[in-house]
C-alpha cells in the first residue's frame, strides 16, 4: 500500500497501463488494416486478371479426361470418315471399270453381230429359190451376178447351196475382177469366212 502511495510508482503504472491499452489498440486498427488491404490487393488481381469466356476459370482431372475423351473420338470419327471416302473412291473407280467393260462387250457384240448371218423365217422363202437358181447357172454367170451384190445377202444365198456349188463359185470368182479392175479373190475370202461363221436358222436347205 505504501508503494501504491509513491507518486513515482503511480505515473509508472499509469504510464505502462497507457501504452498497455495504446498498443492494443493500434494493434486493433493495424490488424484491419491488414485485412482490408489484403482484400483490396485480391480484388484488384482479380480485376487484372483475364476474364473467362466460360463460366468457370478451374480445371479438374475429370475435365482433363473428358477432354482427351472428345479428342479420341473426333480422331476415330475422322478415320471413318476417309475410310468411306475411300471406298466411295473404290465404288466409283469400279462402277467406272464395269462401264468401260459393258462398251466393249457391247462393241465386241456389234462386231460379232456384223460378222455373224443369219437368216430371217420371212425371207427364208425367197432366198431358197434364189439359191435354186443360181445353182443352175454356171460359176461365171453366178459370179456376175454376186458383183453387184451386197455381202450379206451373197452369204445368204451361198449358204442355202451345196459345197459342190459353192467351191466352183469362188474358183471362178478368184480369176475374175471386179468393177474397179481389182481381183475377186479377196472378196471370195471374205465371205467365205462370213458364211463359216454364218448362223443359219433351220429355215430349210436345198436336198
Amino acid at each position: 500500500m505504501t508503494a501504491l502511495r509513491n507518486p513515482f510508482v503511480t505515473a509508472a503504472a499509469s504510464l505502462l497501463l497507457a501504452l498497455s491499452v495504446g498498443l492494443f489498440t493500434f494493434w486493433r486498427a493495424a490488424t484491419v488494416l491488414v485485412i482490408q488491404a489484403i482484400e483490396l490487393r485480391q480484388q484488384a488481381a482479380l480485376a487484372a486478371a483475364p476474364k473467362k469466356e466460360k463460366g468457370w476459370d478451374f480445371w479438374t482431372i475429370e475435365i482433363e479426361n473428358l477432354s482427351n475423351e472428345l479428342k479420341e473420338e473426333r480422331a476415330r470419327l475422322r478415320k471413318e470418315v476417309e475410310v468411306v471416302e475411300q471406298r466411295e473412291a473404290r465404288v466409283v473407280a469400279e462402277q467406272k471399270e464395269l462401264g468401260t467393260m459393258r462398251s466393249e462387250i457391247d462393241a465386241l457384240r456389234k462386231e460379232i453381230a456384223e460378222k455373224v448371218i443369219s437368216i430371217r423365217d420371212d425371207e427364208a422363202k425367197n432366198l431358197r429359190a434364189l439359191s435354186q437358181t443360181y445353182t443352175s447357172l454356171t460359176p461365171r454367170a453366178a459370179v456376175a451376178i454376186f458383183r453387184e451384190m451386197d455381202d450379206v445377202t451373197a452369204v445368204k444365198i451361198l449358204s442355202l447351196m451345196k459345197p459342190d456349188t459353192v467351191g466352183p463359185i469362188f474358183e471362178e470368182m478368184s480369176k475374175t475382177t471386179g468393177t474397179d479392175g481389182t481381183p475377186l479373190s479377196r472378196r471370195a475370202a471374205v465371205l467365205s469366212e462370213k458364211l463359216r461363221l454364218m448362223k443359219s436358222k433351220k429355215a430349210g436347205s436345198p436336198s
